[in-house]
């Protein structure tokens, strides 16, 4: 993840997942099981949404982006899903110059899956085929890859709602704003 914090906001740009790599042992609908993403899961959960957006420690709360408006843009590509974001929020913003910001994480719902089994003393492989992507979110603190499930109600009832982490350092940079204390001076001077 790179962080620059510049005169117009936050800007936060990496990838949210990586495909095709092996998470650490998740506990999902189909039990506890090692995770891929598949290719092009991402790119057709990003076709199919209407709006993303990007949560702060998956609180739907608020949401500090958007694919909607521009400021959030997701892609996949040969690598996974890369995210860029434009953030104005104040108290964000302090946390990513606090270096308080230590990863993402998404939100993903409806997946379709195959499970590989293994030897009996090795987890089974669950292979995402397809999801729709609710959300990517920012996280405060660092959390395992892939580390935590849970659910959550929308209006049509029931949704299993899985969030996945990634842990990743930041790398943050903060632009240097001009320095006008000698053009100041000089103009007090003449004043």
């Amino acid at each position: 993840m790179k962080i620059e914090v510049r005169a117009d906001g936050l800007h936060i740009s990496g990838y949210v997942n990586v495909t095709r790599k092996l998470s650490r042992p998740v506990i999902t609908p189909r039990g506890k099981v090692l995770e891929t993403i598949e290719e092009r899961a991402f790119s057709e959960a990003i076709s199919k949404s209407g709006d993303i957006t990007v949560q702060l420690d998956h609180d739907s709360g608020h949401a500090y982006a958007r694919t909607s408006d521009g400021t959030l843009k997701l892609r996949e590509d040969a690598i996974g899903l890369h995210a860029d974001a434009l953030i104005t929020d104040e108290t964000v913003i302090e946390m990513a110059r606090k270096g308080k910001l230590r990863g993402w994480s998404f939100g993903m719902f409806n997946v379709m899956d195959e499970m590989e089994s293994r030897g009996a003393d090795e987890l089974p492989i669950r292979h995402v085929k397809s999801l729709e992507l609710d959300h990517v979110s920012l996280i405060k603190d660092k959390v395992p890859c892939y580390a935590a499930t849970s659910v959550e109600c929308r209006a049509n009832g029931n949704v299993d709602m899985e969030l996945r982490s990634l842990d990743i350092e930041p790398e943050l940079v903060i632009e240097n704003k001009p320095d006008f204390t000698e053009y100041e001076n000089r103009l007090k001077a003449l004043g």
